[in-house]
This record gives C-alpha cells, sequence and structure tokens, in this order.
C-alpha cells in the first residue's frame, strides 16, 4: 500500500495544478464563445488549429518522454547522460521542424485551409516547437519528484495566458482570433525562460550509441502516440474536408466548444500518468508490482465514474460556466459520450504499463493503431450524414476497441488480476444512476440538481463504504486508523 499511498500523495500535487490550470483553462472557452460567435466560425479555427497541434507535439517528441524515465531508471545507464541525450535529440529535431515550416509556410498553410492567414500557422509552428522542448525538463522535474516546482509553473503559464487573453479579448474588445495563437507563442518564451535551471548542472553532450538503444525503445511510443493523439484529434483535424455543408467552421466550433466539458476526464488521466508512471519504471522489479497495478486501475475507474456523474449531474450549472452562449448548447449531447471514450483511454493508459515494463512497445502501437483505424472509419462514414454526433461516436468505439484488446492481449503475456467483480459492480452501478440523471435533467432546474445531488452522494457513499482506504492516506489517514 506504501507505493499506492505514493501515487496518491503525487497524484494529489499534481492532480490539483491540473484541475486549477484546466479550469483557468475553461475560462478561456467562455471568453472565446462569448466574442467569438458560433455563426463566425472563429472557435471552429481555435478548435482545428490545436488538434494539429496535439499531433505534431507527439510527433516530435517521438515517446523520448516514457524513453527518458525507461532510460533513467536502468542500472547501466548514467542518468545525466541520459538527460543530455534526450534533451539535444528533441531539440534539434524541434528546430528543424519549425525551420521547415516556415520555409514551406504558404504551401502548408494553403494546404490546411489558411491561405488568408499563414501567420496563423507559422505561429503555432514555432509556438509547438518549443513546447516539444519543454516536454523534457518537465519530465525531468517529475522524475527527480519535484511535483511543486512542476506545478507551480504549469500554472504561472495558465495564469499569464489567461490575463493577456482577458486584456484583448475582453477589456480591448478583440475579435481577431490570431491574437489567441500569438499569446500562446508569449506564454510557451516565458516558460522556457522560467525553466533555465533545468538546461545545466550537466554535460550536453550527445551520446549516439544510447540515443540508437533509446530510439529502438520510442519509435514503438511514437507510433503509439500518434494513434492515441488522433483518436482525440483526427475528428477535428478531418471535419473540414468530410463534412460537406457550407457551415462546417461553425459546427467544428460546437463540437470543440461542448467537447471541453467533457475535459475533466483528461485531466484526471492526465494527473494520474503524471504521477503513476515515475514509480512504475522505478519499480519494475519489484514483487508487489502486479498487486499495486490491479489496485492503481480499480481506483482510477472508481473515481472517473464519480467524476462522470458529476459533470452529468451538475450539467446545468457547467453549460452556464464553460459554454454560455446559447448557440453552442444545440451539442451538448457530445459530453457524455466524450467522458465516456476519455474513461476507456485512461483504462487503455493503465492497461499500457504491461508492454511498457517488459520492453514489448510495438504492442501498443498495434493496440492503437487499431483503435485509430475504427475512429477514422466512423468519421469517413458518417460524419457527412450525421455530423459531429459522428465524431464523438468515433472516439468512443476506437478507445473501446484499443483498451478491449489491450486487456485480453495483456493477460497472456503479462498477467495481472484486475478485480473484475468490483469494476463491473462500480461500471453498472454508475450506468443505473446515469440513467436515472437524464430522465431527471428534464426537470426545473432546482429539482433536477437536489435529485442529482443525492445520486451522487449515493454513489459516494458506496466508495466510502466499500473501497476508500482512508486509513492510508496523508494528512488525514492518521484520524480513521484503527486503534
Amino acid at each position: 500500500m506504501g507505493k499506492l499511498t505514493n501515487i496518491f500523495k503525487d497524484t494529489a500535487i499534481y492532480g490539483l495544478s491540473s484541475i486549477i490550470g484546466r479550469f483557468l483553462n475553461y475560462l478561456l472557452v467562455p471568453l472565446y464563445t462569448a466574442q467569438l460567435s458560433a455563426a463566425s466560425g472563429g472557435y471552429g479555427i481555435i478548435t482545428n488549429i490545436y488538434a494539429y497541434v496535439a499531433l505534431v507535439l507527439v510527433v516530435l517528441t517521438f515517446g523520448m518522454e516514457t524513453t527518458y524515465f525507461r532510460f533513467t531508471n536502468k542500472t547501466h545507464t548514467d542518468s545525466q547522460t541520459v538527460y543530455g541525450t534526450t534533451l539535444i535529440s528533441v531539440g534539434t529535431v524541434s528546430l528543424l521542424f519549425a525551420v521547415l515550416v516556415l520555409l514551406l509556410l504558404s504551401p502548408i498553410s494553403q494546404l490546411m485551409g489558411y491561405a488568408d492567414h499563414p501567420d496563423y500557422v507559422g505561429v503555432m509552428a514555432v509556438t509547438v516547437a518549443i513546447d516539444a522542448f519543454l516536454c523534457i525538463p518537465f519530465a525531468h522535474l517529475r522524475q527527480q519528484k519535484k511535483a511543486i516546482k512542476f506545478a507551480a509553473l504549469k500554472l504561472l503559464n495558465i495564469a499569464v495566458s489567461i490575463l493577456l487573453n482577458l486584456i484583448y479579448f475582453y477589456f480591448m474588445d478583440g475579435k481577431d482570433v490570431g491574437y489567441a495563437f500569438y499569446i500562446n507563442l508569449v506564454c510557451t518564451v516565458m516558460l522556457a525562460v522560467c525553466l533555465l535551471t533545468e538546461y545545466t548542472g550537466f554535460r550536453w553532450k550527445l551520446d549516439t550509441k544510447l540515443l540508437r538503444t533509446m530510439l529502438s525503445y520510442s519509435w514503438p511510443i511514437l507510433v503509439l502516440g500518434i494513434a492515441g493523439i488522433l483518436n482525440q484529434t483526427a475528428d477535428k483535424m478531418l471535419f473540414p474536408y468530410i463534412y460537406q455543408d457550407g457551415d462546417m467552421l461553425e459546427q467544428l466550433g460546437i463540437y470543440g466548444a461542448c467537447s471541453k466539458i467533457a475535459m475533466i476526464m483528461a485531466m484526471i488521466t492526465q494527473a494520474f500518468r503524471f504521477a503513476y508512471e515515475p514509480i512504475v519504471f522505478a519499480g519494475v522489479k519489484d514483487k508487489d508490482q502486479h498487486e499495486m497495478y490491479a489496485k492503481a486501475m480499480k481506483y482510477f475507474i472508481i473515481f472517473t465514474l464519480l467524476a462522470f456523474l458529476l459533470v452529468v449531474g451538475y450539467m446545468d450549472i457547467l453549460k452556464r460556466i464553460v459554454v454560455p452562449n446559447q448557440d453552442y448548447w444545440v451539442g451538448l449531447k457530445v459530453v457524455p459520450i466524450v467522458m465516456a471514450a476519455e474513461i476507456m483511454m485512461g483504462v487503455y493508459f493503465n492497461l499500457s504499463f504491461w508492454y511498457k515494463v517488459i520492453d514489448k512497445t510495438i504492442w501498443g502501437a498495434v493496440f492503437s493503431g487499431l483503435g485509430c483505424a475504427v475512429l477514422l472509419l466512423v468519421n469517413i462514414i458518417f460524419v457527412p450524414r450525421y455530423g459531429y454526433i459522428a465524431c464523438a461516436w468515433g472516439g468512443f468505439a476506437g478507445y473501446g476497441v484499443a483498451m478491449l484488446i489491450s486487456y485480453f492481449v495483456g493477460q497472456k503475456y503479462y498477467p495481472i488480476n484486475y478485480p473484475l467483480k468490483d469494476i463491473s459492480f462500480y461500471v453498472v452501478l454508475a450506468f443505473i444512476l446515469y440513467g436515472f440523471m437524464r430522465a431527471a435533467n428534464d426537470w426545473p432546474t432546482l429539482a433536477s440538481l437536489a435529485f442529482n445531488t443525492l445520486l451522487v452522494v449515493v454513489f459516494a457513499g458506496v466508495i466510502i463504504r466499500r473501497d476508500l482506504p482512508l486509513a492510508s492516506l496523508p494528512v488525514i489517514g492518521k484520524y480513521f486508523k484503527k486503534k
């Protein structure tokens, strides 16, 4: 239970910063949607370009974050050499990417549909190149267990971004969507300066032999990452090409804005990953590792289901906070679907450690590739007819396929005794409560919120009674230990 307690402790720090950060970022959604109407397509442009940014970021880091953790904890490698080699390799690739895009800015912008605004593409290319490089210093902070510094810098970046966006879009009543991208670049440069201490204290040396070994480990993770990020962003990139009506950017903006409500699942998964990944690789040879995997999976599913019910139960409040412009509310039907897909993505991430710890990352590429293929197929076939609702179901189907195949193959090569009976109990209970919430959401607001609150309390009460290890939690645990 000791390692599991450490996960809870670090997840609290990473999770708090992640949740606060994402919540603060939510403030940008009502800001953008208030200033940029759905019909203008402004938020559709933001949704589309940031989808490309997410994909490029994965390509430019090419699996080296996870590879850095793995090789830092190998007994025959020097951690400083691993760090220096990782920094130089990712930095070089990122620099070449930025230069190439700027040299070919006109044709690339035209291909993406931004021939009239090539500056959008150029600014974001430079921004994502710097972001990719900064992923390694941030990974170093996680590896060094510097969770507070990690969280502080992330929150500072978000706070400055919000401040600058407020100044332009609210106080100056700005309407040019390009300023969202310019502000992003300013904040990224600021973050790079704040991380100056992470560029010193070691020898900047590229160990080519080590790099070849690291690349043999990382390339399947790259394929896995590309497939994984396509599961999240391919619909937003493909939509302008396969949706046939003239209101393409308007519909994409509605889908992108409403999907933001569901991103609480991405917050939880990301926070869990930041704390979980370094601990997993540091204890690869521990005998109790299998038990920790099983328990971590169980608690992850329990609390993501609780988050799911909270979002559905308080949808009437959340929609007014995140997307106050009622023009966008027609897309709220995608929220439960996207949240369910995010839960399966989190489960798939937790399942992925079996092939990472035995250095068989090629399996991850296979699973994610199959999931991505399903997503693309659903989008290509159904988006022209059903619009963005097909995007949501495509993500659901893609993650579902990847999750199930990873589980069954993993049980053959690295069997873990997951508590499937307990997990199934919570899934069925959450589904039943969700059905009641859907019906209650048609009631008057106060009655609906009161009833949904009761259902959330019921679910939380079941968790506390059956599975919450209160005695093992930091700080408050001492009050629950048996005398």
